[in-house]
């Protein structure tokens, strides 16, 4: 005997519109408490042009990838991770894959000790519960448990993991450029000497300058920029074995080393905590 339920299935989220945008950010700069928090969606392949913030935002997708890009440089958000964005900072922000974002904005002065650089962070379960439960009471009257659970999701903000998915791009032109260029082609096999020839630099004063401009070494600039370049494609499906001879490198387990030095684990170990429960 068959039966007539049909199966449950997941709801479909909509993909937020230019006019759902506008009225989400209207009401982020008419809010007056301490934090406000949203859920959304973004399509593949979409491009949000720079803008701001009166608030800081944290911004942390459940589902895709996103980058965004500032005059400082580019930072990744994976699945499982968010991205602090202090107030007033302008940025852009590009999708890989559909995209399930959630976004808590936060007055700059709604806790003390709120972090003041741009930077990816991981995320604890805490955290995650605490955002889906502000984005279900945003529009509540304030209460003593919701004023309760905002509280504890600002001091949670204040524990999270910074992560070394950054990538800072010099202010000097020419070595900038080489980063853009390094970035449309990434790969293992970066030569200081080659890119201190392009820059018009000693070797010597290539490192000391380039360290001065991002506050990395080349190699760990070039490690973070393929690890950059792997992500997406990782999480989007991609067999470890292709994305790492892609970006040049001799080996599977030289690809492996790279990313558990990186990320703390190897990429079907970290894929796998990030897939959603």
């Amino acid at each position: 005997m068959t039966s007539d339920i049909p199966p449950l299935t997941a709801p479909v989220r909509m993909i937020e519109s230019a006019g759902d945008r506008a009225s989400r950010l209207a009401h982020v700069e008419s809010a007056t408490g301490p934090a406000v928090a949203f859920s959304h969606c973004y399509d593949d392949d979409e491009h949000i042009a720079e803008h701001k913030h009166r608030r800081a935002q944290l911004l942390h997708p459940s589902a895709g990838v996103v980058t965004v890009t500032t005059r400082a440089g580019r930072w990744m958000v994976p699945p499982g991770h968010a991205l602090w964005i202090p107030a007033g900072i302008v940025h852009a922000v590009d999708t890989f894959g559909r995209v399930e974002m959630h976004s808590v904005y936060v007055l700059p002065d709604a806790i003390d000790g709120l972090p003041q650089h741009l930077h990816v962070t991981g995320m604890t379960a805490l955290m995650r519960s605490l955002i889906v439960e502000a984005i279900s009471l945003r529009d509540e009257a304030e209460t003593p448990r919701r004023s309760f659970l905002l509280g504890a999701m600002l001091h949670e903000i204040l524990e999270l993991p910074e992560r070394p998915l950054g990538l800072p791009f010099p202010s000097q032109g020419k070595l900038a450029d080489l980063c853009r260029e390094f970035m449309a082609r990434p790969s293992a096999h970066l030569s200081i000497d080659n890119w201190a020839d392009a820059a018009g630099l000693s070797r010597r004063s290539f490192t000391r300058i380039f360290r001065r401009e991002t506050g990395l070494s080349l190699s760990t600039w070039r490690q973070q920029a393929c690890l950059m370049a792997a992500l997406p494609r990782l999480s989007a499906g991609e067999a470890v074995t292709a994305v790492a001879l892609d970006l040049g490198y001799d080996s599977v387990p030289a690809f492996t080393t790279m990313f558990c030095r990186m990320m703390g684990t190897p990429p079907k170990t970290y894929l796998r905590n990030q897939a959603p429960a």
